[in-house]
């Protein structure tokens, strides 16, 4: 505990403080990230939606790392933490399978019913975290209460937003059963993917270099899914890849995707799973203000569900409010801290450095500077976007041009805050 308030008497932000702004600014871009999906009504394979927009998150992961800290720096952590990669992979494909299930949930049931389904995850993954992690172990009754009601009211807050866009004329599949399913499935595998994130953090595993492993289990996997459930190599994902006018929007919600959930990590590393988690999932507000503003989904809602979308947005509001300050005590610490011991003990890893790394403080110096290749990646990467964009039609949908320059400015402020604070607090560790 005396180590972390050196810290922040040094460095002004405190751990939670810059955990509650990195898991908020990850529900503005997750939420965001969404409205690709939507191209799934437009006939195309959830497989080819989930592909697509995967080869646009394995390409933006690649470049994040490499643009902060460099490959060097990425793979010197990987080889002193090689147990981990493992877990990476496992995570990444938990990732893929619940994202594909989630495009099933959108086209089966619509996105106003399967996200608040799929957002049930953070409950999910609270339970993990007090059972694997002893994460609020040693926490008042009074942290606890405002951790468990902030993580309930967001899945009911949730629940209300979903059911109020039915109003708007959002539009539901053929199959209900098995888009609830999806949708719960996905639930279940992105609660449980939480749990290699905090196995890599309680380590001292930066979370650049954990989702530079992630991003490659989650591409194999989409891949594999594919090429074994949508008709293997004539699968109509492939054919989309070709349409470039296309390809270029999923490529960006695989983008926006990438920066929230980067930042997610940074929430998880920071506030742990029963905190960071719910947090990040206030990305269904912010999908239903993209919807609801930009896409005009409740142009035709009534009073009724109007009021509900009011009512939603307060009680997530009060949810976040909740566990935004449940900061926790010295006792709560002293459990996390001896989580942190148990896994150097497991894993033979250095005790002081990996505290120091949990206190967002690396010392190491290691891959300093960049190479050539780091700069191909970016230039590559830089590219990609730029050929995929000149050449993309803005689809054909009705949209409030106002309003994406709105919520466009939202997430530029959001970003600026996120990385600023991660820079001067961590410096991105």
């Amino acid at each position: 505990m005396s180590i972390e308030v050196a810290s922040m008497q040094k460095k002004g932000l405190s751990l939670h403080g810059l955990g509650v702004i990195c898991g908020l600014t990850a529900g503005i871009w997750l939420g965001a990230a969404e409205a690709p999906t939507k191209l799934v009504m437009a006939g195309y394979s959830p497989f080819a939606i989930s592909l697509c927009m995967v080869a646009g998150v394995f390409t933006a992961r690649w470049t994040f790392p490499t643009l902060l800290k460099g490959t060097g720096y990425v793979f010197a952590d990987l080889g002193e933490r090689k147990h981990l990669i493992v877990w990476a992979l496992l995570a990444g494909a938990l990732w893929a399978v619940a994202n594909t299930l989630t495009v099933f949930a959108i086209r089966e049931v619509g996105l106003a019913v399967a996200f608040p389904l799929w957002n049930m995850n953070s409950l999910i993954g609270l339970i993990w975290g007090r059972v694997l992690f002893c994460e609020l172990k040693g926490a008042s009754a009074k942290n606890i209460g405002k951790v468990v009601a902030g993580a309930v009211c967001i899945v009911i807050a949730a629940v209300m937003l979903g059911v109020s866009t039915q109003g708007g004329g959002t539009a539901t599949g053929h199959s209900a059963v098995s888009g609830f399913i999806a949708a719960l499935g996905a639930s279940l595998l992105w609660g449980t993917m939480y749990v290699p994130y905090r196995k890599a953090y309680l380590s001292g595993m930066n979370p650049l270099s954990f989702v530079t492993v992630f991003t490659v289990g989650e591409l194999g996997t989409v891949l594999a899914l594919t090429l074994a459930l949508d008709g293997g190599w004539h699968s109509s994902a492939f054919q989309l890849l070709h349409v470039h006018s296309a390809v270029f929007w999923l490529f960006l919600g695989g983008f926006m995707w990438v920066i929230g959930d980067l930042f997610q990590q940074f929430a998880t590393k920071y506030l742990g799973i029963g905190r960071g988690i719910p947090l990040s999932n206030t990305n269904q507000l912010w999908g239903l203000a993209w919807g609801a503003l930009v896409f005009g989904e409740l142009a035709t809602a009534d009073p009724a569900h109007e009021a509900l979308v009011v009512a939603g947005s307060i009680v997530m509001i009060l949810g976040a409010l909740a566990i935004s300050t449940a900061v926790a005590s010295e006792r709560e610490l002293s459990s996390t801290n001896e989580a942190v011991q148990r896994e150097c003990r497991r894993y033979g890893l250095d005790s002081g450095r990996t505290m120091a790394s949990m206190d967002g403080d690396e010392s190491l110096g290691r891959g300093a500077g960049r190479r050539w290749w780091d700069y191909a990646i970016l230039v590559t990467a830089t590219g990609t976007f730029v050929w995929l964009g000149v050449r993309a039609v803005v689809p054909p949908l009705g949209m409030n041009v106002r309003w994406i320059g709105v919520l466009s400015a939202v997430l530029l402020l959001s970003l600026l805050a996120g990385t600023c604070s991660l820079w001067k607090r961590t410096r991105f560790s």
